[in-house]
């Protein structure tokens, strides 16, 4: 008999590892919770934006003030995205790493964006790309990937 035959006495406790369970005995790997960090304060940022704008919108002299209120509350509602993330991150959740992953992806073209401008946004975007591109290398890193437990493709079982 082979040994995938042969059952033993451990074999309970090898199965939730390998099949993709929390493997509560392990410590959750630096990298993600730098990750979940990353995410949260993206998220933050986000939010206190969509606050302020919200805000100026309703208490200023805005241009438009359905323009600003709108804007407001899109990023108020946008910041959920990298916060949910941030959380399922921390909780070693598989599905966590799509939402911060999308994140990051879509800071990208912002951080060019803050950079092409002529202002005081330059050293925002060059904070942004490098959060994101910081963020995107931790969260593809093959211990984090390990730690919430996602395989690759044609490794299932």
């Amino acid at each position: 008999m082979s040994s995938e035959q042969n059952p033993t006495q451990n074999d309970g406790a090898t199965d939730v590892t390998e099949a993709g369970g929390d493997d509560t005995a392990g410590a959750r790997p630096r990298r993600l919770t730098y990750a979940a960090a990353l995410s949260a304060l993206e998220g933050i940022a986000l939010l206190v934006g969509g606050v302020w704008i919200l805000v100026l919108g309703l208490t200023g002299d805005p241009d438009d003030r359905q323009q600003a209120v709108t804007g407001g509350v899109t990023l108020v509602v946008l910041a959920l995205l990298p916060l949910l993330a941030a959380r399922g991150l921390l909780l070693r959740r598989g599905w966590s790493r799509g939402p911060a992953v999308i994140t990051q992806i879509m800071a990208l073209p912002v951080a060019y964006n803050l950079l092409k401008a002529d202002s005081m946004a330059i050293p925002g975007g060059i904070a942004l790309a490098v959060a994101a591109v910081a963020s995107l290398v931790l969260l593809v890193n093959p211990a984090t990937t390990r730690a919430l437990g996602i395989k690759g493709p044609g490794r299932a079982e």
